[in-house]
């Protein structure tokens, strides 16, 4: 990636450097933080307001941070992180390491008044109780003083000012309880795209927008995925954002899961440089911005998931639910699935060396542990963790749990609720002791100490209180190096101009349109119909866009509109509602919508509940599929279904309304050309339409302006297939899930194969450096 402009490093170093010694940085935020410079070493910042006040040793300054007159080493900026974290997991109470165990539930800034995320502010929601949009939540507070909390999840921002103020105001918080711990701030991922957002050269955004990360894979181009984390990060550290809980680099072997779209795709060595690169983007700074051994001030902690992979769902059905708690290895491929892992995110070309983080799935990995015999989910598993991660592959990283598995499930497999996979039947306590036990140092979506603590005493019980003690430090010590390598200790605080400057700047949002477009694959163009002369006429049907409900049960209604922003079209082409009128018919659809795997009505019914997921639009009856599951038994949920299997059973896409709109307006246009653009999120099969139209391509989360740069042939197409477009529901019902690319690809009309690789550009298909690295691996 091109570097940062001399003006913006002009800008940072005068920041970071230069700050007379004393001076306060108005934050406008309510939470004015002084700065004090050090000569040859970096710029402090506290908040006055919090108590600590600054050391001076051998002419060098210092922060109080447990204002005890004295500098520990931990206070010791010259000294090396690791050391610092050692002293300071020696000092905490088994109180204060069990809230830095905790990783907080999701927060929205502001907390929303109700829902998903609801909090208060003086016990009234954010819009009556007068308070800034920037201001602590009653239940922030609560989480980091009463439970010792400081990695906070951070969702939704009002705008980057907004972030930057919050920011800051936890930090003074924090900085005044205990030991001045920072809050470790994090977010998934958040560079997606808005698709009907207009983009030119000089627009700025909330943040700079990217392909999903199989659209990333579909660039074969490492080198972007490191130009991505290497700006997202930059944009994460500008939100006070220092965790990225990324990038998901589970194979996607099993086409129908619905995770699909968030891995770099199913071919293991493709996956593997993707994966490294973007921890190397993430991880690493340079020149001014690097305290040592590639951390600092761009730094952000990668957290990689989901060991030991996700992708191999029976059937594709998704953790997140009871419904597909298995991951299943009917090839025996299971060591393959960690090959992202030991040869990507763990070994890197920079001098960060390994992601910081990694986070298991909430899967069973069906009858892989060999030693204990153990069937559970993956953070409670002592094989998965101790014996592979920590042991075997020498990972000593911090491992958090993902989200709430150590919470109850719900009543049925659809509801959305804890994950306790494989270990229903313990307490609340217990499940923590268990997680503890094996390896793992933190709990994602845990607010309270309290089981903590519980899991402690259990384990005094059972060890000794010097064994614990012993296992707490050994977590505080990981968790705490990842605080300091990044440079929070010295100074978490942001000024709130240079956070907007920085965020979604023209530089950055031209770097992930550019993404965007290297991204879109071109499978089909018969008779050189594309590219478009922007003289032409196009007609564009409109989209049913199919009733909904998301993961927490919010529904959205049926609706007819514009599939693509209209305005934006119209830029490119003449554009008309009338087929009669038009020289060619552009059809934008999304792959085929089929479910999760699991009806609640089929159960009411008398059937065991499981359905079939489809990658095409009309009717399918599962003839194929397996006799009997490879996985089942719930000793919470329906314990008496032995069996998953869905063989003979039917279903039709939600959204087959988009091939009934192929069809119709292939009819409609009597003729003359149509062309298809797909958006996917999962591979599909377009055997049901491709042989009737003339142009195929197919996306993967990129602005609609980006579309129409290459239908228009501003731009030349040069995306690949990061997946395999399977040629019928057989090929899909009899592949294995944990094996990649075993399915038979759609051969289309012009006798192309839609493997993986496979593209168009102009002049026909591709075929150079990227298709020779990683076609036949």
């Amino acid at each position: 990636m091109k570097s940062f402009s001399t003006t913006k490093k002009a800008i940072y170093l005068l920041l970071l450097l230069t700050t007379s010694t004393g001076s306060f940085a108005q934050s406008s935020s309510g939470t004015d933080f002084k700065t004090v410079k050090n000569t040859n070493g970096p710029t402090l910042g506290y908040s006055p307001a919090s108590g600590v006040t600054i050391i001076t040793d051998k002419g060098l300054q210092f922060k109080d941070l447990n204002k005890n007159g004295k500098l520990d080493a931990y206070e010791d900026w010259r000294l090396p992180a690791d050391i610092r974290a050692k002293d300071l997991a020696s000092k905490m109470t088994v109180e204060q390491i069990a809230g830095l165990m905790l990783y907080s539930a999701h927060q929205a800034i502001p907390a929303n008044s109700r829902g998903f995320g609801a909090g208060t502010y003086n016990g009234k929601p954010i819009d009556s109780s007068g308070m800034q949009t920037y201001d602590i939540s009653d239940q922030q507070k609560k989480f980091l003083k009463e439970d010792n909390l400081r990695h906070v999840l951070v969702t939704r921002v009002q705008s980057p000012e907004v972030a930057a103020k919050w920011n800051n105001n936890i930090q003074a918080f924090v900085e005044g309880l205990g030991f001045g711990i920072p809050a470790n701030n994090s977010t998934d991922p958040r560079n997606a795209v808005v698709a009907n957002a207009e983009y030119n050269i000089a627009a700025g955004g909330t943040i700079s927008m990217w392909p999903e990360s199989i659209g990333m894979a579909a660039t074969f181009d490492p080198s972007i995925v490191q130009q991505f984390g290497q700006t997202a990060a930059q944009e994460y550290r500008a939100l006070g954002i220092a965790t990225a809980l990324s990038p998901q680099v589970d194979l996607a072997t099993e086409p129908r899961w619905s995770r699909f779209n968030g891995t770099f795709g199913e071919n293991p060595a493709l996956a593997a440089d993707m994966a490294r690169a973007y921890v190397d983007g993430f991880q690493t700074s340079s020149g001014i911005y690097e305290i040592k051994n590639g951390w600092g001030y761009h730094s952000v902690n990668a957290m990689v998931k989901h060991w030991p992979s996700g992708g191999p769902e029976e059937a594709g059905r998704d953790a997140h639910f009871a419904y597909g708690k298995f991951a299943v290895y009917p090839g025996n491929n299971f060591q393959t699935h960690l090959t992202p892992f030991i040869d990507g995110a763990f070994k890197l070309n920079g001098k960060t060396k390994t992601a910081a983080a990694v986070m298991p799935y909430y899967t069973i990995s069906y009858n892989q542990d060999t030693k204990n015999g153990e069937n559970v989910g993956n953070s409670y598993s002592k094989y998965i963790i101790t014996d592979l991660l920590r042991n075997k592959y020498g990972y000593d990283g911090v491992v958090c749990t993902d989200w709430l598995i150590t919470a109850d499930e719900g009543k049925t497999p659809d509801i959305f609720m804890g994950k306790s996979w494989g270990v229903e039947k313990l307490s609340v306590a217990e499940r923590h002791y268990k997680v503890l036990m094996a390896g793992v140092d933190q709990f994602g979506g845990n607010n309270a100490a309290g089981p903590v603590l519980e899991a402690y005493q259990m384990g005094v019980k059972e060890h000794g209180e010097a064994y614990m003690r012993s296992r707490f430090e050994q977590s505080a010590y990981r968790l705490l190096r990842n605080i300091f390598q990044v440079g929070l200790f010295e100074n978490p605080y942001l000024d709130p101009t240079q956070s907007v400057k920085t965020v979604g700047n023209a530089e950055f949002m031209k770097a992930g349109y550019d993404a965007q477009l290297k991204s879109i694959v071109l499978l089909k163009n018969k008779n050189n119909v594309l590219p478009l002369a922007k003289n032409k006429t196009v007609y564009i049907p409109k989209r049913v866009v199919p009733a909904a409900r998301d993961w927490f049960g919010n529904t959205t209604p049926e609706r007819i509109e514009y599939p693509v922003n209209i305005d934006i079209v119209k830029k490119y082409f003449n554009v008309t509602e009338d087929p009669a009128k038009a020289d060619m018919a552009i059809v934008f659809v999304k792959g085929p919508a089929t479910g999760v795997g699991y009806s609640k009505e089929d159960r009411q019914k008398g059937g065991n509940g499981y359905v079939p997921i489809s990658l095409q639009y009309g009717p399918y009856t599962a003839t194929e599929a397996r006799e009997q599951s490879m996985a089942a038994g719930d000793p919470v949920i329906d314990p008496t279904i032995t069996n998953r299997s869905y063989k003979g059973k039917s279903i039709t896409a939600s959204n087959v309304s988009d091939l009934t709109s192929i069809l119709d307006t292939k009819a409609a246009m009597n003729g003359k050309p149509v062309i298809v653009s797909m958006a996917l999120s999962n591979p599909a099969i377009v055997a049901e339409f491709e042989s009737k139209i003339d142009g195929l391509i197919v996306s993967f989360g990129v602005q609609d302006q980006a579309l129409m740069d290459i239908i228009s042939g501003a731009v030349a197409p040069s995306g690949l297939l990061p997946l395999q477009m399977p040629a019928n529901m057989q090929t899909v019902e009899t592949q294995q899930e944990d094996v990649p690319q075993d399915m038979k690809p759609h051969v289309d009309s012009e006798g192309h194969a839609y493997d993986f690789a496979y593209g168009l550009n102009w002049k026909g298909v591709i075929n150079d450096a990227r298709t020779a690295k990683y076609k036949k691996k």
